[in-house]
């Protein structure tokens, strides 16, 4: 199926478009707003869910869209993006341009129709992901601690569109994905760090693959699973963790940290690449946890 650009005259393919904006990855980052959503409603609004929804996919994906835009060069050399629809010039730069700016402007409309909060974070994050993270990635590898904030934002914005508040709640929802960032993208900076040094990507810590850098990786997944827990204690408000919960979190958290500690004492790309698998079923099964928790104890 193609879609027809009225304004710049062209088509391009649902096909392009989803790789534009690595759409299962929008997906996957959109979740983590769905899940905070139920966690701080009362009662579920289901026109506010879906507004949320939408306008974090049109977001999410219009930022991945302004990356490949910028990246289109330094994506051919390597080996990981040489075939993305920019690089192969299967989409001219005109209009993918052009559905960026559409999809970036209808997003922060619909957000704004929840709360001006939301519309606000999500505009921050937009900004930092696209002008600040991404030119930043050739110049210091504190690129990947800026780009944890866009990156941590929607695990928050779920809770403030559900609340129009931002508390203790959000701000713990915020840290647990902030602290996340760095086990699992360095895992990946780690198993993919020749093709990001064909680019010019300082993406890991100390630009190597040694020993601080995987022992900052153990310490921010240390961190990590600690913000997890701390709800159980009764410290964030409103929202709470039960023992079950606790037990359940903290066994999820002892595979991270196990993972991590796998890469510190041995190196090789396949434990980074474990790593990376199991971050990413950690934080889906944590927030899920943290879901479940709340719908069992309600």
């Amino acid at each position: 199926m193609h879609l027809k650009s009225v304004a710049l005259g062209k088509s391009v393919s649902l096909n392009i478009v989803k790789e534009l904006t690595k759409f299962r990855l929008t997906l996957s980052v959109v979740f983590s707003s769905f899940i905070s959503y139920f966690l701080g409603a009362e009662v579920v609004d289901y026109i506010q869910l879906s507004l949320l929804l939408i306008g974090g996919v049109l977001i999410v994906g219009s930022s991945n869209i302004f990356n490949q835009i910028i990246e289109k060069d330094l994506d051919k050399l390597m080996s990981r993006t040489k075939n993305r629809p920019l690089p192969k010039k299967e989409i001219s730069q005109s209009l993918a341009l052009f559905i960026a700016i559409i999809s970036s402007l209808l997003g922060i409309f619909l957000m704004y129709l929840i709360n001006i909060k939301v519309a606000i974070l999500a505009s921050i994050s937009l900004f930092l992901y696209v002008a600040v993270y991404t030119p930043m990635k050739l110049v210091s590898p504190l690129s990947v601690f800026i780009g944890a904030i866009p990156g941590a934002f929607p695990f928050m914005i779920g809770w403030v569109a559900a609340t129009n508040s931002i508390g203790i709640e959000a701000i713990t929802l915020f840290l647990m994905q902030f602290f996340w960032q760095f086990p699992h993208f360095w895992s990946i900076g780690w198993s993919q760090n020749k093709d990001y040094e064909k680019a010019g990507f300082k993406m890991l810590p100390t630009l190597k693959k040694d020993n601080s850098t995987s022992a900052q990786i153990l310490f921010y997944s240390f961190w990590a699973v600690i913000l997890s827990i701390i709800p159980f204690f009764g410290l964030t408000g409103k929202l709470k963790l039960s023992l079950i919960g606790l037990i359940a979190v903290s066994m999820l958290g002892f595979f991270l940290i196990y993972k991590s500690y796998n890469l510190f004492i041995d190196g090789k790309n396949e434990n980074a690449r474990k790593l990376m698998v199991t971050s990413v079923i950690y934080l889906t099964f944590v927030q899920l946890t943290f879901l479940f928790d709340k719908i069992l104890n309600s």
